[in-house]
């Protein structure tokens, strides 16, 4: 019985991710469509960080806001994503000590 189950929880997540594959070499999708899906990476980006970033320290709760804040701008001034790293754990670290 088991093994039925576990079989059927794999068809079942296989095959939805199949299909896309199988049917976009049959038909084309409309440019608009394409040009919106490009969009989802970054959507889904932000939902599984933001939440992160917005629970992250229980006092102050204003710090993960503000280090998320702090590394959005610094990303976007040098693109180095070792830098923002590290930069936004010291920024953390020092405003966590401070206040």
């Amino acid at each position: 019985m088991i093994w039925l189950a576990i079989l059927g929880m794999s068809l079942a997540t296989y095959l939805p991710r199949l299909a896309p594959f199988l049917l976009s070499r049959r038909f084309a999708l409309p440019e608009l469509v394409c040009r919106w899906l490009e969009f989802f990476p970054f959507a889904v980006l932000g939902a599984l960080i933001i939440p992160g970033i917005l629970t992250a320290t229980p006092e102050p709760r204003w710090l993960g806001a503000a280090t998320g804040l702090f590394a959005a701008v610094l990303s976007l001034l040098t693109r180095n994503v070792t830098l923002v790293v590290a930069a936004s754990i010291g920024f953390a670290y020092l405003v966590q000590r401070l206040f």
